[in-house]
């Protein structure tokens, strides 16, 4: 700065502040992100972190931007468009810590100091809320220091809204150098945690918004490692552990189907973070995990509310053991002969075998037989999404890389199939094919062998059953009145394709089909036979 220049240092935060603040940090990430993906070692050394960061800073700055002279607090929308925009373990935590902040200052008309350093520390203990296994040298470590010291400058009399920022952005710093000393990945590397560096970044930016004076930092660069030297780990070296980062929004959830889901998620891989958000169209939750079945982490999602944008990323190259290179398959499962030719004509390798008799090494032999590095392997039945992740698993030890598409019926799987294009990436692939079979209901008529109680009422031997995803909605007397009845019921929420899979009995295939050319006129029909050994009707709406 010129000598004899006025610098207008702010004493408290204001609308047009927070403004700047948020394009001020897009454009630090922006020139910083090369050497954050550098630094990125941990929890695994994808080399994305300063891209994630930007990423999802530049979402929460587009929301801002599009938001100009709303009535809501620009705390609640730069926090909202960073979550619903947030990408990679780093974008969820900070976008946590935006929405930390939110909480506490959205009604707030005169952010101070005070005011400030209260909120940081309430971000700091929110965001290692939303990560299932938070450890110290880490973002979260950063973080949490920064808010002490800000809190600490209030406590000694520092109370002004520069001396809390600074003293916020200091103790990042100091935190973030002791990062390499509190994690072994990092020491072994000789870096800083690259997710800590670019907080320390977002601070100094604030820094730079309150007092007009940008703090002076050494470019960010490793320590020497114990041995002398930094080891260099570029991004596709194989990292540990699971090996697919899963991220998706949810919405049409609650506070205990989320919390449910964070329980299976944490069974299935690991770094989680789970970020909520109110939205206009409801509340909606960012979700991150690495997992080493996409399918069940895709269909836990699917059990716990509406999952969209899912993106699926690997985190190390599989490898190729035995398999052909490049060559991708399709596995399905099949309780019917009928549904085995339905499958082969589609150029899949089937597992025709009555539910009751798949077992795990079949399917194992299965997914091995098919000579590929990728492979999507469709269950196709509720009954056998255990017995298929355990052979998946296997595959996995082989060297296969194997997706689970939580498919619960044939209906389903034949959607799947409809969209799978081997020339995408795998994982988006495998994203495509597991929200067109989300994105299908399905229903079975089948005959009551026992007494049972169920959601529609006790059945008896030899009642007629009619179930919606699983949940039996009718029970009746003869197969015809049950079929059309769950048709109803199943279009009654909307379609415009529906599939139907008749069993042995062509003439209940031939009055279904006159039904719904009756009462559903509109509705495309496509019409297979499931023979011997398929239930006497599914039918799938999309």
């Amino acid at each position: 700065m010129p000598a004899g220049t006025l610098r207008h240092v702010l004493v408290a935060l204001d609308e047009a502040a927070v403004g700047r603040w948020s394009r001020a940090v897009v454009d630090t990430l922006t020139r910083a992100r090369p050497r954050l993906d550098e630094l990125n070692v941990f929890p695994v050394p994808d080399g994305d972190t300063g891209t994630n960061l930007l990423l999802t800073a530049e979402a929460g700055d587009a929301a801002l931007a599009t938001a100009d002279g709303s009535a809501e607090s620009p705390w609640v929308v730069l926090a909202r468009g960073a979550v619903l925009g947030a990408r990679g373990n780093s974008g969820a935590i900070l976008a946590q810590l935006l929405r930390g902040l939110a909480d506490d200052l959205a009604g707030v008309a005169r952010v101070d100091g005070r005011v400030f350093a209260r909120a940081l520390a309430g971000a700091a203990r929110t965001a290692y809320g939303a990560v299932a296994d938070p450890e110290e040298g880490t973002f979260l470590t950063v973080a949490r220091a920064g808010a002490e010291s800000a809190v600490a400058a209030v406590e000694q009399g520092r109370a002004a809204l520069a001396d809390v920022v600074r003293a916020a952005a200091e103790g990042a710093l100091a935190a973030l150098q002791a990062t390499q000393d509190q994690l072994a990945a990092l020491r072994e590397a000789g870096v800083v945690d690259a997710g800590g560096a670019g907080w320390c970044l977002v601070l100094d930016a604030l820094v730079g918004t309150v007092t007009g004076e940008q703090p002076d930092r050494p470019p960010l660069r490793p320590r020497p490692a114990p041995h002398g030297r930094v080891r260099a780990l570029p991004p596709a070296a194989p990292a540990p552990g699971p090996g697919s980062e899963v991220q998706f929004l949810l919405a049409d959830s609650d506070e205990d189907a989320v919390a449910r889901l964070q329980r299976r998620l944490a069974e299935l891989g690991d770094c989680l973070v789970v970020v909520g958000v109110d939205t206009p169209g409801g509340r909606e939750w960012n979700v991150h995990v690495h997992v080493a079945d996409v399918g069940a982490a895709i269909e836990a999602g699917i059990e716990a509310g509406r999952p969209h944008r899912i993106s699926v990323t690997p985190l190390a190259p599989v490898r190729a053991a035995a398999a052909t290179p490049g060559v991708r398959a399709v596995v399905a499962l099949a309780c019917s002969a009928g549904l085995g030719q339905l499958f082969a004509g589609e150029g899949v390798t089937v597992v025709a075998t009555p539910v009751g008799a798949i077992t795990e090494d079949a399917v194992l032999a299965a997914l091995l037989s098919t000579g590929a590095e990728q492979v999507v392997l469709l269950p196709n039945h509720s009954g056998v999404l255990t017995v298929t992740a355990r052979a998946a698993e296997r595959a996995r030890e082989e060297g296969r890389d194997v997706v689970v598409v939580p498919t619960r019926a044939a209906v389903q799987g034949l959607a799947a199939l409809a969209v799978a294009d081997p020339s995408r990436r795998f994982g988006d692939d495998v994203v495509a094919m597991a929200e067109a079979a989300a994105a299908t209901r399905w229903g079975e008529v089948t005959v009551a062998e026992h007494e049972a109680l169920t959601s529609a009422g006790r059945c008896r031997p030899g009642d007629v059953l009619g179930a919606a995803d699983g949940d039996v909605v009718v029970i009746g007397a003869d197969l015809l009145s049950v079929g059309t009845d769950l048709l109803d019921r199943l279009l009654s929420a909307g379609g415009e394709l529906t599939t139907v899979v008749v069993g042995e009995d062509r003439g209940l295939g031939d009055a279904v089909c006159a039904h719904l050319a009756t009462a559903h006129p509109t509705v495309e029909v496509t019409r297979y036979a499931g023979g011997a050994g398929a239930v006497p009707l599914l039918v799938g709406v999309e």
